[in-house]
C-alpha cells in the first residue's frame, strides 16, 4: 500500500490515525516526544499485523530536533505516501498573560514544525505514489476562541499553509487539513461544562478519535481529486458558529 509518517502518534488522535493507516495496509514511521511507552506498544501492535514500523523521537519546539527528525524519517523512508502532522500544543492563557516564550513555543510546534518537516520530507514525498500531506487543525484557526489567542493564530497559519502548499506542491503532492471538533473532553471538564458543549453540537454528542482517523484514510485512499481543503469532523458545530 505504501508508507505513512505520523507525528504525535503515541496517544489520542495520532495513535488512532496510525492504527487506521496500519490496518489499511501502510507501513509506518511514528513520532512521539514524551509518550514513548505508548508508542512502543502501538508499534508492537502494528508489527503483529505485518507492518514495517520505525520509531522517531523529537521535541517539535526545538528547530534542531525538527531538522534531525526530518533527516531520520527521510533516511528510514526513501518514499512516503502519507504525512500526517498531528502533534500539537494546546493551552488556555489569557491574552494579557501570554509570554513571548509561550507564543514562540506554540507557533514552533503547531506551525513551524509542519512547515519545515514537510520541506525536509519533500524528496521522499516526491518519490511516493499520489502522496498526501494532512494537517490537523481545528475551528480555532478560523473563528476566534477566547483565551486561546496564540493557539488560534498558530492554527490559522496552519490552514493557510495547507492552501499554500496545495497550490505550490501540485500536481504531484496533495495537501489537506482535518479539523476535529470535540472528540474527547479534557479531564478537567465537569458535567455542566460537558453539557454546555454538547448543546452547541447539532448531532448532540462528542465524536471519537476513530472519526478523525477514518477521514485521514479516506483522503489517502479514496480522494485523489481533493486538495487544499479543510474538512471539519465536528458533528456540525462549525456550521452554526
Amino acid at each position: 500500500m505504501g508508507t505513512a509518517f505520523v507525528t504525535g502518534a503515541g496517544i489520542r488522535i495520532g495513535s488512532a490515525v496510525a492504527r487506521a493507516l496500519g490496518r489499511a495496509g501502510y507501513d509506518l514511521a511514528l513520532h512521539a516526544n514524551r509518550s514513548l511507552d505508548s508508542l512502543e506498544s502501538l508499534a508492537e501492535e502494528l508489527r503483529a499485523l505485518g507492518r514495517r514500523v520505525t520509531l522517531h523521537v523529537g521535541d517539535l519546539s526545538d528547530p534542531d530536533a525538527v531538522d534531525a527528525l526530518g533527516a531520520s524519517v527521510r533516511e528510514a523512508c526513501p518514499a512516503l505516501d502519507v504525512v500526517v502532522h498531528n502533534a500539537g500544543l494546546f493551552e488556555r492563557v489569557d491574552f494579557a498573560a501570554v509570554s513571548r516564550a509561550q507564543y514562540r513555543t506554540m507557533l514552533a510546534v503547531n506551525l513551524d514544525a509542519p512547515f519545515f518537516l514537510t520541506q525536509a520530507l519533500l524528496p521522499s514525498l516526491r518519490a511516493g505514489k499520489d502522496p498526501l500531506v494532512v494537517h490537523l487543525t481545528d475551528v480555532g484557526g478560523e473563528r476566534p476562541v477566547s483565551h486561546y489567542s496564540h493557539y488560534s493564530v498558530s492554527k490559522a497559519g496552519l490552514i493557510m499553509l495547507t492552501r499554500a502548499l496545495a497550490v505550490e506542491l501540485a500536481p504531484h503532492v496533495r495537501v489537506n487539513a482535518v479539523s476535529p471538533g470535540t472528540v474527547a473532553f479534557p479531564e478537567d471538564f465537569d458535567a455542566a461544562a460537558r453539557e454546555a458543549v454538547l448543546k452547541r453540537i447539532p448531532l448532540g454528542r462528542e465524536g471519537s478519535v476513530e472519526d478523525i482517523a477514518r477521514v485521514v484514510v479516506f483522503l489517502a485512499r479514496e480522494a485523489p481529486y481533493i486538495t487544499g481543503q479543510v474538512i471539519a469532523v465536528d458533528g456540525g458545530r462549525s456550521a452554526q458558529l
